[in-house]
Formats: structure tokens, C-alpha cells, sequence
């Protein structure tokens, strides 16, 4: 049976949904907006419930697994304060690792990206997810305040902070010095923006995130694996013209596009969850950070 969730909602219901979870309209409008199309006879509200993620039903690993070790760090942003993160090592790790920078989408730092990164360690590399919100008082536990807080962040110091995250990976002692960097919607976005500001990055993963700016394509020095999805229209118009300008420059890079998927679909909290292509492209990610982070 396909786990496609196009088959219960209406295009329509997806397109308002990508809206609000991206600021666009509010919670009201989107419950007005969906109630509209009366699916299966649920209510605009109880839509919303259905769409909303369900943490605790998708974790695959638990924080206290003892495969690994994580603990909460905070480090310095030159000029900006500090960041505050989840950091995961293997609990068995031998000799120096490489890093992995794991940006989650535009809610913060919510239990389900902790569980990415948990999923990264346990591919033997060292993950580091920071939390944009910290400078507002953290991930506060709930995905409409989250969305709210989110959109009073300072982007500008925002990007630094992930920018000093990367170099805190480069000189983490127990790190190799290679660092890659996956992200989800915004943290894909975030991915591609590292890739045109840190000269050394070894790799970048982004899912369904803003792509390069063309004039940017020069500066890309880590090849880029880029993950997109089908029905994605926001995210995908800017691909054509990024494309385009990566090739000019000679970036090396492989871009995917997953059939019958929608925008989020690695994300298992959410009904957007597509297993087939979450599989697949998260064995490609890791078999591309294997690639591209091993010691040189």
C-alpha cells in the first residue's frame, strides 16, 4: 500500500499547509482555508491535527540508547555570544572522526531532528545540531510557538551562528577535521548557504532546501548532493537557473528528485513521510558523507 499522503488530502490541503508551516498565512487561515475541502468530513482543525508531527511515534532512537553519547554543548559566536546544540558520538568510537552539522527545519531544534542527529552517529561520524532559537530562549516545545519565535530571529546572525558551528566541528578535538552538513527545509537552505561560505567544507546534504543563488555557484568549492522533492513548486522553481550556474562553475554535484513525494517527505513525524524515497535518499546521504569525509 502506498504511503503516499496525497491519496487522503487534496492538493490544495498541501499547498495551505506548506504556507503556513512557512509563516505565510496563519494557524486560523489555514484551518478556514482547509475546512473547506471537508476531507474524509474532517474539520479544518482536526486536519491540522493530522498533519502536525507525532515525535514520540517516529523515534528510532532513544536518547539514552548506549550506542551513543550526547550531551547538550554550548560554544562561542565571534561577535554574537553563543550557540547552543546536540552533540552525538558513537559511545564506541575509535580515533578521529568525521563531523557532520545537522540544521533542522524552521521550527528549531525539536526532538525530531536530536533523533537525526542520533541516526548520524550511529553511521560512526559525530554530529552537532544546533538550535537557532537559543538566542530566544530555545526550541520551546511547541511547533506553533516555535514557527512564531522563528520568525523573529535575526537571519543575518543566524547564519553566523551556523557558520561558527561549522568551524567548531573543523577544531572539535575527536573530530578529523572533515566536516559535512545536511538540512531539512530551511536547514537545507542553510546547507547550501554553508557551502557557498566555508571555503573547507567537505560535503553538503541538503533536503528540499532553497538552492544556491546562481551569483553564489562560484564559491562552492564541497560537492553537493541535493535532495528534492516532486510536488515541491516553491523549492524547485529556483532549481533550473541554480543548476545552471553550479555547471558554469564547475561544482561538483548530484541532484535527486523523488518521485511522489512532497516537500518534508524524510520528515517520519509527519503524514508528508514518504518511507521509499526516505530510505533511499538517506542511504545516499550517507553513503556520500562516507565518500567525501573519509581521512584524506
Amino acid at each position: 500500500m502506498s504511503n503516499n499522503p496525497t491519496q487522503k488530502f487534496p492538493p490544495e490541503v498541501w499547498k495551505l499547509f506548506d504556507k503556513y508551516v512557512h509563516g505565510a498565512i496563519s494557524r486560523r487561515e489555514f484551518i478556514d482555508g482547509a475546512g473547506a475541502f471537508a476531507v474524509a468530513g474532517m474539520s479544518g482543525a482536526a486536519i491540522l491535527d493530522a498533519l502536525n508531527p507525532k515525535f514520540a511515534e517516529a523515534q528510532q532512537i532513544a536518547p539514552t540508547d548506549a550506542r551513543i553519547k550526547a550531551e547538550y554543548v554550548e560554544i562561542p559566536v565571534p561577535g554574537y555570544g553563543k550557540l547552543r546544540g546536540y552533540l552525538v558520538k558513537p559511545a564506541s568510537a575509535k580515533g578521529k572522526l568525521p563531523t557532520v552539522l545537522v540544521v533542522h527545519e524552521n521550527r528549531g531544534l525539536n526532538s525530531h531532528i536530536e533523533d537525526v542527529a542520533r541516526r548520524v552517529a550511529l553511521e560512526n561520524f559525530i554530529a552537532f545540531a544546533p538550535d537557532a532559537l537559543f538566542p530566544l530562549g530555545g526550541y520551546p516545545g511547541d511547533e506553533d510557538k516555535a514557527r512564531e519565535l522563528f520568525q523573529k530571529l535575526d537571519q543575518a546572525k543566524t547564519r553566523e551562528d551556523f557558520v561558527a558551528a561549522a568551524a567548531y566541528l573543523k577544531k572539535l578535538p575527536g573530530g578529523s577535521g572533515k566536516v559535512g552538513v545536511t538540512g531539512f527545509c530551511y536547514g537545507g537552505g542553510v546547507a547550501n548557504f554553508l557551502a557557498t561560505k566555508v571555503a573547507d567544507l567537505a560535503a553538503a546534504v541538503p533536503f528540499y532546501g532553497t538552492p544556491p543563488a546562481p551569483e553564489e555557484a562560484g564559491n562552492i568549492k564541497a560537492p553537493l548532493l541535493l535532495q528534492f522533492a516532486e510536488t515541491d513548486e516553491r523549492i524547485n522553481a529556483a532549481w533550473p537557473a541554480s543548476e545552471e550556474a553550479l555547471k558554469k562553475a564547475g561544482v561538483k554535484y548530484t541532484a535527486y528528485i523523488y518521485p511522489g513525494t512532497q516537500h518534508g517527505f524524510n520528515n517520519d513525524t509527519t503524514p508528508r513521510y514518504n518511507k521509499e524515497a526516505a530510505d533511499l535518499a538517506w542511504k545516499r546521504t550517507i553513503e556520500f558523507f562516507k565518500e567525501n569525509l573519509r581521512a584524506s
